[in-house]
């Protein structure tokens, strides 16, 4: 299990921002706090809000701070779920499941033929690529404490 104090695991996926592209956490760590918000599902509710509420408090994060949003689902669905809600920051698909196996985030599901999805967390990464912030959800309707969250960006 990653931890506050670990050295901020590396994963490759899919980076949806305007375009779609490959992905690399290293490729972002070293100028600024790295925000890792893994969700379940796009479009789903829960999801939604927490997405929403990220969107609304980005500004209130340094401005070299970065947020990427993280599931399963596939890249072309974060992109159309990015785009209907606004999101000014980046979604990363991880269907293959490379980064919620290595952050330790996988969720059992079993629903509309889906069987594994990203449990609800929260790691914020310094500079360095240290694990300065942990968050994990302890149901899947659970949202994280946003004002800890921005707390650790600063």
């Amino acid at each position: 299990m990653v931890d506050v104090g670990d050295d901020a695991p590396p994963f490759a996926a899919t980076l949806v921002t305007d375009d779609i592209e490959p992905f690399t956490l290293q490729d972002y760590l070293g100028e600024g706090p790295v925000v890792l918000a893994f969700f379940p599902a796009a479009f789903s509710r829960t999801c939604t809000d927490e997405m929403r509420t990220l969107r609304d408090d980005v500004d209130a994060f340094p401005a070299d701070a970065t947020v990427f949003g993280i599931s399963t689902d596939l890249p072309h669905a974060l992109y159309a779920y990015r785009e209907e809600y606004d999101l000014p920051f980046g979604l990363v698909a991880d269907p293959d499941h490379e980064a919620i196996d290595t952050y330790d985030v996988v969720e059992s599901f079993d629903r509309y033929g889906v069987d594994t999805v990203a449990r609800r967390a929260v790691f914020v990464i310094d500079a360095t690529g240290v694990v300065e912030f942990r968050w994990l959800a302890d149901d899947p309707g659970q949202e994280p404490d946003y004002a800890a969250v921005a707390e650790a960006v600063r």
